[in-house]
């Protein structure tokens, strides 16, 4: 959620800022509605504080016509009675009035919340304006020596490639027929050596975020309640994606959903707690599995492993202090930590800086970062694709956007129950994410006789085996 006072201070700001990112939302309702709620706030707080002069001003009154009612009778005493009565009510109608503006401002809270809630995070300025992924700007691109994706595989290679559908139909890898008879389209199962490079991959990146980079390896529930994905963003717009468990109707008191990523729970471990500001940044990376319903036209690029329903993810979150320039660095981390790991596996990529049609509600900046698959793309003059990069990463800078929502807070200059906390920042990044990682794997350490070479950093995790088939 963005912070309403900034967007009462500079709603153009905001205005803009949805605009560029393609996003619906009355920023002029709002601000007539938090009008409202505020005219009634201050005059709830006028009426209480006008309801206790008049108890503290009234209180000895009454008690001085009680001592007279005592002593007098007849008229006198009902006259007497009627001034107390008096008395005794004005602080009871401004209670009446009070209970009404209270009911007025829930009545404006509902809206004015559900209307914040779709008001996106404001691109930075240093975004490229665009409307959509293909307006997305390269910043650089990586490749092994010997291997240039500008150039046809086969002229480097001395064979033309086979698409990872073919590989793993050759080598045995994955059985997508059992997988749809039991979970319907875009649903596999990992068999033999394709099941043992996929724990490995995953294995792999776990032990590099952790053990190379500092990350706290961190469980969390792909299970969750809804205020942790309206907390970290993913909700309201994305509800669509999302498979839900109806548990109202089993009696309950809140469905619950299942994660596309384990962003979601790292970011709710901490949610409505003021953190130490010396345990700052918390670096924390989990593996989970991972749930979407990927829903749209099915089409060749969605083909296989790329575009499925269910996968497992390495994923790194960081909180950081409440600074642009901190959080800019850790952005900038991250994306190295990427570029490392992939490296280490032989994987062309390249960055590509996403415009502001293609952030999301929730990122002030985001990098996708793309590997080459020689069996993805546009067909060739042969009738075989020509190769393309693939998204199998975004990095992340949101501010306070998550923290915000979920409470997450620290306080500046580390005096516990001493000043005023302000919300920490959160960044998030793709580590590796499995079988879509296996597309650029397979295809890329392909031989001419259909087996695929193991990479040498991947071999530990394969009991030592150095290719498969």
């Amino acid at each position: 959620m963005i912070d309403l006072k900034a967007l009462r201070e500079n709603p153009a700001r905001f205005a803009d800022g949805a605009a560029k990112k393609g996003v619906r939302v009355d920023i002029d309702q709002i601000l007539r509605l938090d009008g409202e709620r505020r005219e009634a706030m201050t005059e709830a707080e006028r009426l209480r504080a006008e309801q206790n002069r008049l108890a503290k001003e009234s209180g000895p009154e009454i008690g001085r016509l009680m001592g007279l009612i005592k002593k007098a009778e007849g008229a006198e005493k009902a006259a007497l009675e009627a001034q107390a009565d008096a008395l005794r009510q004005k602080p009871a109608a401004l209670k009446g009035k009070i209970a009404e503006l209270e009911a007025r401002l829930a009545a404006l809270d509902t809206p004015l919340q559900a209307l914040l809630l779709q008001v996106p995070q404001p691109p930075d300025a240093d975004v490229p304006v665009g409307a959509g992924s293909e307006q997305n700007v390269e910043l650089r691109r990586w490749s092994p020596a010997g291997f240039d994706p500008a150039r046809p595989f086969e002229a480097q290679r001395g064979f033309k490639p086979r698409t990872h559908l073919e590989l793993i139909e050759k080598l045995g890898l994955v059985d997508f027929p059992r997988g749809v008879k039991m979970s319907g389209s875009r649903s596999y199962v990992l068999t033999g050596d394709g099941m043992r490079l996929h724990q490995a991959v995953l294995r792999y990146a776990m032990d590099f975020i952790c053990d190379r980079h500092g990350f706290r390896a961190t469980s969390v529930p792909v299970i969750v309640r809804e205020e942790c994905m309206v907390g970290t963003g993913f909700f309201p717009a994305g509800r669509e994606q999302t498979y839900r468990v109806d548990e109202v109707g089993r009696g309950e008191t809140h469905d619950l959903f299942l994660t596309g990523t384990g962003e979601v729970g790292l970011m709710g471990l901490h949610a409505g707690e003021i953190l130490d500001e010396a345990s700052l940044p918390l670096k924390m990376s989990t593996v989970s599995t991972c749930f979407r319903r990927e829903a749209g036209a099915a089409g060749k690029d969605t083909a296989g492993l790329y575009r499925i329903h269910q996968f497992d993810k390495v994923e790194q979150v960081i909180i950081c202090r409440a600074d642009e320039g901190e959080s800019r660095r850790w952005h900038t981390t991250m994306i190295s930590i990427v570029e490392e790991l992939l490296q280490s596996l032989g994987l062309p990529y390249r960055l590509l800086q996403c415009c502001t049609g293609d952030l999301g509600v929730k990122n002030a900046d985001m990098v996708d970062i793309e590997c080459w698959m020689p069996g993805r793309g546009e067909a060739g003059p042969d009738g075989r694709p020509a190769g393309a990069y693939g998204e199998t990463h975004s990095a992340s800078r949101l501010y306070d956007f998550q923290c915000r929502r979920l409470n997450m807070r620290y306080r500046p200059g580390g005096e516990k129950g001493k000043g005023e906390t302000v919300f920490c920042h959160s960044l998030n990044n793709t580590v590796l994410a499995s079988p879509r990682v296996l597309i650029p794997l397979l295809e890329m350490h392909q031989n001419a006789d259909g087996t695929v070479n193991v990479p040498e950093v991947l071999r530990p995790h394969m009991g030592g085996k150095a290719r498969i088939g």
